[in-house]
């Protein structure tokens, strides 16, 4: 989503068919979860609200954001105090929300400079988000004439209805649900995050150097000389896991064109 916003395919606060199956091709590579545009524009729904709560959070002074970390920082007297009345918030206390710059990007209204809010940057003149009660409930309203692009997007147009003793009680009720799904968003996002690092720590496991060597020990025909251009080349992690993947018929060809194209060994 973030790539998409970079490149101009997010025209009045929507993604269209395009920028969507571009959106959904990525997700799949980097999660090798095979999720279809509906799923991801429901979550996409829950990460705008959870944007949106937590800038209501760090317009208080008492708030602020943890680049470093992602996480919300506040001292304990002024969580203990909030989480009496949002007893919801302690899944933002404990987990933070990494993402929340990407969100920034994704949701924020762009500044006249054409870049977008920050979380550690609140310059005179950017755009402000609706003043919320924190943790309260955004209601969707898209407009008839929207209402074709609304299939392919989150509308950015949030309504919040005015607080009062008959809209409180509805509020309290509602907040759980959303509350919820915000909690399983930050969840699912930790999980593909710990299965990215597995694949990634698997994939780092198998294209090892001594494998690379143990692989290249076995081979016939290599000399000396391509023995230890070999090694050096070994060096590179692609050229680890290309030597790897290669069929073991392959494999000494490979070698030979490289080591052959990275000159003469002295």
């Amino acid at each position: 989503m973030v790539d998409q916003v970079h490149q101009g395919n997010r025209k009045n606060n929507y993604f269209g068919k395009k920028a969507w199956k571009y959106i959904c091709d990525e997700f799949y590579k980097r999660t090798g979860l095979k999720w279809d545009k509906e799923q991801l524009k429901n979550r996409c729904a829950v990460m705008k609200r959870m944007y949106i709560i937590i800038k209501s959070l760090l317009d208080r002074s008492d708030f602020s954001w943890d680049e470093a970390t992602g996480t919300i920082t506040a001292s304990d007297e002024v969580w203990a105090e909030y989480t009496k009345e949002h007893p919801d918030a302690e899944t933002l206390r404990s987990s933070g929300c990494p993402i929340y710059k990407e969100l920034c990007i994704i949701f924020s209204e762009p500044a006249t400079n054409g870049n977008h809010d920050h979380p550690a940057e609140h310059e005179e003149g950017t755009p402000n988000f609706h003043q919320l009660e924190p943790l309260s409930i955004p209601q969707e309203v898209p407009s008839s004439s929207e209402s074709e692009e609304a299939d392919d997007g989150v509308d950015d147009k949030e309504t919040v209805q005015p607080i009062t003793p008959s809209t409180t009680g509805i509020r309290k009720r509602g907040r759980k649900g959303i509350d919820d799904a915000i909690a399983g968003a930050i969840l699912e996002m930790a999980a593909a995050s710990k299965l990215r690092t597995a694949a990634i720590q698997q994939r780092d496991a198998r294209y090892t150097i001594a494998n690379c060597i143990k692989a290249l020990d076995e081979m016939k025909g290599v000399d000396e000389q391509l023995y230890f251009a070999a090694l050096d080349l070994f060096n590179k992690p692609t050229a680890r896991e290309m030597f790897l993947s290669l069929k073991h018929d392959k494999r000494l060809i490979w070698l030979q064109g490289k080591c052959r194209a990275a000159g003469p060994v002295p």
